[in-house]
Formats: structure tokens, sequence, C-alpha cells
């Protein structure tokens, strides 16, 4: 598994490492679904920090949470991403639907 997910007060942080392409799509799609329902979360942080590349399945996934999270009221964050991640996530258009923060520690600091 190339991710660990937990929950820290009220948002389940998502840390991904390596690639998010379709290898790992389907897993992390499920487990984050799980996750979410399992914890009562409504809120959630998608740490890229250790991520080299995001493919189309990739931005997929985060755009799914984005609809299943904010559909109940919460917010989708991101943050880490380093300039070749960020330049395909700013292409694709999510950080016009989420913010974004260069590290989840300012995240943290600035939501809670």
């Amino acid at each position: 598994m190339n991710y660990t997910i937990k929950r820290k007060n009220n948002y389940l942080i998502v840390s991904v490492i390596g690639d998010v392409d379709i290898n790992l799509t389907d897993s992390l799609r499920k487990d984050v679904d799980l996750a979410l329902a399992h914890y009562g979360v409504n809120n959630l942080v998608f740490d890229l920090t250790d991520v080299d590349f995001v493919d189309s399945s990739g931005l997929g996934v985060i755009l799914g949470r984005y609809k299943r999270v904010s559909a109940n009221g919460g917010k989708v964050y991101l943050a880490g991403a380093k300039p070749q991640v960020k330049k395909v996530l700013d292409l694709s258009g999510l950080p016009r639907l989420m913010e974004m923060y260069p590290s989840v520690n300012l995240l943290l600091d600035k939501i809670g």
C-alpha cells in the first residue's frame, strides 16, 4: 500500500507516496470511502508531499472524493504538492474547488 489514512480531529488525512495512477486508484478510492464512513468525518486532506506523479485516474479519485465530501457539507484540501504535481493540479482546475497549502502543517495550523 502506497498510502496511509488517519483521523485527526474532524479531518481524515490521506498521505500518498509515489505515483497516484491507475495502479493505485481503485484501492485508494475504496479505502478513503470506507474511512470516511467509518470515522464519520466531513473533511478530507490529501497530503501530496511524497507524490511524484498524478495521472487522470488520480485526479478522478480526488474529484470524486470532493463531490462526496462536499455533498455532505465538508471540505477537501490539498497539501504539500511538489511543483510538477502542482502543475498538473493547476491544469486540472482542482485548486478552484479545493484549497491548496504548501504543507500539511500549515494547513492544520490554519484550519485547526
